[in-house]
């Protein structure tokens, strides 16, 4: 893996970790390349994004009262922020969006993911871009986490809209997607209760635990388990993937693990710092081949 900024040439030599602005990088990008583009951008939430990582140090002066009457204090070990509102959010993605398209293989698939606030003016974007019959899925990822209002419905979902470059030759292997448990297994047969079934396009899974080891720090970070479902099916063993809006590098971690080549793309300073960790550390891919030139 390497890491550098958007000045230096670009060969898909290596798996990259790119610091710089996506729009500049992705028209540097060779054309009909990535087996799987993955857009998480900022979601437009008009607010900034805080992530605070604390610990509880034992304190007798401390402002914090426990078991017994001992004290304690927090202590603030990192924070990560970025801003989160545009002004013309669809004239932010559009021109991103139709190059994405351009850098999809034939048999590529985006994946954009985003929550419902924008959900609907990013569909007809999309189609616009792509063209309707190039609209594969809406994917709903449910999770049960936060606060409850209580004069509304609470949002505890994000969509994924997953188009192909292609309309029906795109890759898709249902076989590599991991399965899940039947809701009902007391309705199926114990054959069919044990193997499992293939997921449908609502997932409900976790955020990423607050203690767990796959936690970064890093603000919107996605859990590996939902991107690993995409990946897996949408790219081939050794295929490129591309993640312009990367954040905490998810997309690079479970493509290390599945065998596949990634380029990763952000601006902040913090991402190129958590993934620059994070990627160092995790499993080797495999280097074969030789890799492709980009444009200079």
């Amino acid at each position: 893996m390497r890491v550098q900024p958007a000045c230096d040439p670009l060969a898909l030599d290596d798996d990259l970790v790119i610091h710089g602005d996506n729009a500049g990088v992705l028209d540097r990008l060779p054309d009909a390349t990535f087996d799987l583009v993955y857009v998480d951008p900022p979601f437009n939430t008009g607010r900034a994004q805080d992530r605070r990582t604390t610990a509880v140090r034992a304190d007798p002066g401390g402002t914090h009262v426990g078991f017994g009457g001992r004290r304690y204090r927090t202590e603030l070990l990192g924070r990560l922020r970025y801003d989160d509102a545009f002004a013309d959010y669809l004239g932010f993605l559009a021109p991103r969006l139709a190059r994405c398209r351009e850098l999809l293989a034939p048999h590529g698939t985006l994946y954009f993911h985003i929550d419902y606030r924008e959900a609907h003016y990013c569909k007809l974007l999309l189609d616009e871009l792509f063209g309707r019959d190039a609209f594969l899925n809406e994917l709903i990822w449910a999770y049960d986490y936060g606060a409850k209002p209580r004069r509304r419905w609470p949002a505890k979902h994000d969509t994924i809209l997953v188009y192909v470059r292609t309309p029906g030759g795109h890759h898709f292997d249902a076989d590599a997607v991991e399965r899940e448990p039947y809701m009902a297994p007391g309705l199926v047969s114990a054959d069919k209760a044990a193997r499992g079934k293939r997921p449908t396009d609502v997932w409900f899974h976790t955020i990423v635990p607050t203690n767990g080891a796959e936690k970064t720090g890093y603000p919107t970070q996605k859990p590996a388990g939902v991107l690993r479902r995409m990946i897996a099916a949408s790219s081939r063993p050794g295929g490129w993937c591309l993640d312009p809006f990367a954040g905490s590098g998810t997309v690079g971690a479970v493509c290390a693990q599945l065998g596949r080549r990634y380029v990763l793309i952000d601006s902040h300073p913090d991402a190129i710092a958590v993934m620059r960790a994070r990627l160092r550390d995790g499993p080797a891919t495999r280097r074969a081949g030789r890799g492709r030139a980009a444009r200079t």
